[in-house]
């Protein structure tokens, strides 16, 4: 045996007295390892504690449902962490987790809201409404004694604590009703003034908030009927009590100076002989009542109608227009004896690099009619009405957008002309194609088919192109033939933004969860009938 062969031949394996010696196993790492394991429990702990906390606050809320469905997640979560195997679900857990929240969820409830009247005056439930309504009402009982009054701070919040005719001594505030308090530190004259844990206000304090302590409202009991505590100059405080009586066994309100009587209208409002509701209402489910709205309002249904064609061109023509813009430079800039390619590509860019909202501001300047710079000093002082004719604004509003969205358009042909190969072109001139001929007949169709789902989402996404409308024209100029908020450039995204959030009636959560579904319908069917046409175009192609 050479010394060659000493090298490669294995040394004998080593015995005990026990019989040959089992291999040593590595230790474990990563997250089987000790350290893993660790960090698993840690962060597992967290979550619980996090979960527990959530789930103490809805039990003492008794939403049973919202509770049931927490503590189910959490023993999902907490199973799928700790057994053994399942690696696929611990990754995908978080990403399911979050969609279920931030999009699932989020969908099912605009759904649900689109059902409702939920707005403003119809935000809570029948017994919050007629808590709210004798509360409204108040006026100062005539012959209430009065109360002494030293005004409490804690943790930022105010509370009043108060000193009836006989001397006893309670505490309350705007939510919680009063509350004897059996030893407080009182002055010379047997006032109450001051509350272990609190701290009582001098003149100067309460004078700086004056607004929040004479807006103060102390309930007696927890009978909204047995009226409130104020108090007008922060020492001195009346009861006062509804105006309106409301009779639990007949479900009615009746106003004590009128005798007028006010009954569950079944429309999450209590009405009149007229049929006219006094506020608040509470939210009750409508069935279709948001969708029929939609289209029989005549303040609503015109105004639909033009904002959601207009919503159909813009996002059309926006995608016509960027798509050519873009095509046409990323073919001017495609050429390889072209000198500063690279230059020009960045140029190209940078209004894709900025905020949408900063450009619409700029923009909005730039074409004001009076002192903007295009009309003032590209004009020469014409008097062009960029933003207040209908019109014309359409016209500012689709070329900003242009500007705006050219550049992605650029950078995806640019990627598309870069992938197809030189062979077409030598291809297409040995068999006497023009230039033209050879874009139209063979590169556009072969783009198409990369560039038509990119075409299809920025179609969904001008669909709802929130941030160029309402930083360039605020979706105006009005429509005359409405008193909604609603103007000429509106999309129905921008609609749906007013009509949630006040678009001259008030905020209508479920008629803007309504048209919401609509639009989601319309972006639906058209992307549908889009990427079909997508498909039959690569099949084409292929």
């Amino acid at each position: 045996m050479n010394a060659l062969d000493a090298r490669t031949v294995p040394a004998p394996p080593t015995h005990s007295a026990d019989g040959p010696k089992a291999p040593r196993r590595p230790a474990k790492r990563g997250p089987e390892g000790l350290g893993g394991i660790l960090a698993k429990i840690l962060l597992l702990g967290l979550v619980d504690a996090f979960a527990v906390s959530v789930m103490i606050v809805l039990f003492l809320d008794e939403s049973w449902t919202v509770l049931a469905v927490t503590a189910a997640v959490t023993v999902l979560i907490n199973w799928i962490y700790l057994r053994r195997g399942g690696l696929p679900a611990k990754y995908l857990a978080p990403g399911v987790f979050f969609l279920a929240v931030f999009q699932v969820f989020v969908v099912a409830f605009t759904g649900y809201i689109a059902f409702t009247n939920y707005g403003d005056g119809h935000n809570s439930t029948k017994e919050d409404a007629i808590a709210a309504i004798q509360l409204k009402a108040q006026e100062r009982v005539p012959d209430s004694p009065s109360y002494r009054v030293a005004v409490l701070e804690r943790g930022g919040e105010l509370s009043l604590l108060l000193t009836d005719p006989e001397g006893k001594a309670y505490r309350g505030d705007g939510e919680q009703p009063l509350t004897e308090v059996p030893e407080p530190a009182r002055d010379a004259t047997g006032k109450a003034v001051g509350l272990d844990g609190y701290t009582t206000l001098k003149l100067p304090q309460i004078l700086a908030q004056q607004d929040a302590v004479l807006g103060m409202a102390v309930p007696v009991s927890e009978d909204p009927g047995d009226g409130t505590l104020r108090t007008a100059d922060g020492s001195s405080a009346y009861i006062f009590q509804p105006t309106m009586d409301y009779d639990p066994a007949t479900d009615t309100f009746t106003d004590r100076e009128t005798g007028q009587a006010y009954r569950d209208g079944g429309q999450g409002n209590f009405v009149d002989t007229q049929g006219k509701p006094i506020d608040p209402g509470w939210k009750i489910d409508v069935g279709l009542a948001n969708f029929a709205k939609a289209f029989t309002d005549e303040q609503l249904r015109g105004p639909l109608l033009q904002v959601a064609l207009w919503t159909i061109a813009f996002a059309l023509a926006s995608v016509v227009t960027t798509f050519a813009l873009g095509l046409f430079l990323a073919i001017t800039f495609n050429r390889q004896d072209l000198r500063g390619r690279r230059v020009y590509r960045i140029l190209m860019i940078l209004p894709y690099a900025f905020p949408v909202f900063l450009s619409g501001l700029v923009w909005s300047g730039l074409m004001n009619p009076e002192f903007g710079f295009i009309n003032q000093v590209l004009l020469g002082g014409t008097q062009i009405p960029w933003l207040t004719d209908p019109w014309v604004a359409k016209f500012s509003v689709l070329l900003v957008n242009l500007w705006l969205g050219f550049p992605y358009m650029f950078l995806v042909c640019t990627g598309a002309l870069q992938s197809l190969p030189e062979e077409l072109d030598e291809a297409a001139r040995m068999d006497g194609a023009s230039a033209w001929r050879t874009f139209r007949s063979i590169k556009l169709p072969l783009l198409l088919v990369s560039v038509a789902p990119l075409l299809i989402s920025t179609f969904a996404f001008n669909f709802n192109n929130f941030n160029v409308i309402y930083m360039l024209t605020g979706g105006g100029p009005r429509f005359p033939d409405t008193t909604m908020n609603l103007g000429a450039t509106d999309l129905l995204i921008t609609m749906v933004y007013k009509v949630a959030f006040g678009g001259g009636a008030g905020r209508d959560y479920g008629l803007a969860s309504a048209l919401a579904i609509l639009i989601f319908i319309i972006v639906a069917v058209i992307s549908a009938v889009s990427f079909k046409q997508t498909k039959s175009l690569e099949e084409v192609n292929s």
